[in-house]
């Protein structure tokens, strides 16, 4: 195959998975209007379309869904074959494509994104804002963080957070119009504030655990949102009573009264979250170094070589060595987890 060949699969490829000329360009280092040359280069070699394309999205033709379900094991294995190699020298740099629901990427990694650029400033960080339930091998992702219990099957999970704690939460305003629910039964005679999956479309069924009895209960009311943001702010505003994770926005505005509290002994723990990749790959040194970094097991590891280094008073030679030893010790710190579990 031709080099050039292989760069028109690849973009071919790219355009596919992210039903998007301008992401697919963004993603390839180069522009839409480069990257549309290139698929016409490759429809026109091959003498077939392979791409519709409207104003509001592009996706495969019949034909060329079936060359990108051919070619895309292959462009796997290639991906992971330079990532074994870049692994194989130890050397930390590269691309990391970090597949992450919006509130892990604003509470875990973009407070770190500084601090983990000065340790490996040869490392591309590629994070991708996704709350549905993307396939992270078929897209490509060297890492996905979810929820522990929505976790892809066949996967090594990495524990990030621990447990949370679900609240039932309302603005005092609403409570002194409606008055508290005492049992579960009673936000059927309540407004409530729906979450609405993104990828499935479907309303998120309340459920609720006290003393070891779990209720499960579809709730309705004035507001349906996909987006924390939005129904964060129809709570504040007193539309309802929402179900949401205890983050630090919704402690926030309990501490300040803006949010009360109800059913609070029917509030189950449920998984925290958890980064998770591929079992059938070795992780780069890339991988490896980004997960210490949001473990925060990087800080750790900086402090305890110079303090050890000061203390024996033999300088680079010490740091030197403890750094090799902590590295080849890192690869033994990720577990295997089953789906769900702690």
């Amino acid at each position: 195959m031709r080099g050039s060949d292989f760069a028109e699969l690849k973009a071919f490829a790219a355009i596919v998975e992210r039903a998007s000329f301008a992401r697919a360009a963004d993603h390839l280092g180069q522009s839409a209007s480069a990257l549309s040359q290139t698929n016409r280069q490759l429809e026109t070699r091959l003498g077939v379309r392979l791409l519709n394309r409207t104003t509001r999205s592009v996706a495969p033709t019949a034909l060329g869904a079936r060359l990108y379900e051919r070619i895309s094991p292959m462009m796997r294995e290639l991906d992971a074959a330079v990532a074994e190699a870049v692994a194989a020298t130890g050397q930390t740099a590269g691309t990391l494509r970090i597949n992450t629901p919006g509130m892990a990427a604003k509470n875990l990694i973009a407070p770190r994104l500084g601090r983990f650029h000065m340790a490996h400033p040869d490392v591309v960080l590629d994070i991708v804002i996704d709350d549905g339930l993307s396939d992270i091998v078929a897209g490509r992702f060297d890492a996905g963080i979810r929820v522990g219990g929505r976790l892809e099957k066949d996967m090594i999970a990495v524990r990030l957070t621990p447990d949370v704690e679900m609240l039932a939460v309302a603005s005092p305003d609403y409570l002194a119009r409606h008055g508290e629910p005492k049992i579960p039964a009673d936000l059927h005679h309540h407004v409530c504030i729906n979450w609405r999956f993104p990828g499935s479309g479907n309303i998120y069924r309340w459920q609720l655990q006290k003393r070891g009895k779990r209720i499960e209960l579809g709730v309705e009311g004035a507001l349906i949102s996909n987006h924390q943001d939005v129904v964060l702010a129809g709570a504040l505003q007193g539309l309802g009573i929402l179900y949401a994770y205890d983050d630090d926005r919704v402690h926030e505005s309990i501490a300040r009264g803006r949010l009360k509290r109800v059913l609070a002994d029917w509030s189950p723990t449920v998984p925290g979250l958890f980064l998770y990749y591929s079992n059938r790959h070795h992780p780069q040194p890339a991988l490896r170094a980004f997960i210490d970094c949001l473990l925060d097991r990087d800080t750790v590891r900086s402090g305890s070589v110079k303090r050890v280094a000061a203390a024996v008073g033999e300088g680079a030679q010490v740091v030197a060595t403890l750094h090799a030893f902590l590295a080849d010790a890192g690869d033994q710190r990720v577990k295997t987890v089953q789906p769900g579990r702690a």
